[in-house]
């Protein structure tokens, strides 16, 4: 069995990027996947992004990523500019806008925000029609040749992760009764229940019938399979802990097997990466010291 580690949303916090590489490193785990926003919030994204280039085998482009390379008026984004350099900027440029993977026969699709662009957000309370529309084949990622669409898709940029499956129902003339929709969702709340690094995992193969066989069967292609990695920098959902992602599954599409989805939370030296930013006198220090101490958004200091 194959696994892969995805990480995201960073955001120039090295401390904890540093615990969630050697968590990953303990675990015996080679493969490492980037969904972007390596830079901005923290003080530390040019080292960010040389660790990132070092160990990672893909990475997206996140919104900050792209934003950064663009001109820049206010001080916080003088400054991540000026202590990225120009080396940096034209690497985060460059970045690709997602990346397709095959495990146990699933089209995994991996990227920053959403199909349309990484900076069109889906939230985790999002419609229906929004998180199938994750799934679609677009300019920015491409169509294939065949004309498949993932079965899974991962994303980042919102720093809060989750898990839902849901079936798609065909739009060429599906019943009303062909749109009932399974819903199963597993946040990082439940992490809430315990200070220690924890783990949650849901499979996507227990199922009673294929998604091939479900849509032979119903005209509809089910089973679709949705989350988000959460943020190893910056989470938003109320721990204060790194976040990523490990998913597990065959390589060999001739070998029946399922694909396995785990969240792990690590903690981390958050004194440590509060004290970076003030060292470096880094602007919004104090809005940065909020949001990874309460693991909640902060507008303004």
């Amino acid at each position: 069995m194959e696994k892969i580690a995805i990480i995201s949303d960073i955001h120039g916090n090295l401390p904890a990027l540093e615990a969630v590489l050697h968590d990953i490193e303990r675990r015996g785990l080679t493969r490492i996947i980037c969904l972007g926003d390596l830079v901005g919030k923290g003080p530390s994204s040019a080292e960010v992004v040389d660790l990132i280039k070092l160990t990672c085998e893909a990475v997206v482009q996140g919104n900050w990523d792209l934003g950064i390379t663009m001109p820049q008026e206010l001080p916080a984004g003088l400054w991540q500019q000026e202590s990225l350099g120009e080396e940096r900027l034209a690497y985060l440029k460059q970045l690709p806008f997602s990346i397709d993977v095959m495990l146990s026969g699933k089209h995994i699709r991996l990227f920053h925000a959403s199909a349309q662009s990484v900076f069109h957000r889906l939230k985790r309370e999002a419609s229906k029609k929004e998180r199938l529309a994750m799934f679609e084949n677009t300019e920015m990622t491409g169509f294939p040749v065949d004309g498949t669409e993932p079965d899974i898709v991962g994303y980042g940029d919102i720093h809060i992760p989750y898990l839902l499956t849901l079936s798609n129902p065909s739009e060429r003339g599906a019943s009303a009764a062909a749109l009932s929709e399974s819903l199963t969702e597993q946040s990082a709340e439940l992490g809430k229940q315990s200070t220690n690094p924890g783990t949650q995992r849901a499979n996507a193969g227990e199922r009673n019938a294929s998604p091939t066989e479900q849509s032979t069967k119903t005209g509809e292609r089910s089973g679709l399979m949705l989350f988000n990695v959460g943020s190893v920098g910056v989470p938003y959902d109320g721990i204060s802990q790194a976040c990523y992602c490990v998913v597990e599954g065959e390589t060999d599409p001739a070998v029946p097997a399922g694909v396995a989805l785990q969240f792990v939370r690590v903690p981390y030296d958050i004194k440590r990466a509060v004290q970076m930013a003030y060292d470096v006198q880094m602007p919004e220090s104090r809005r940065y010291e909020l949001e990874i101490t309460t693991g909640l958004v902060h507008l303004s200091d």
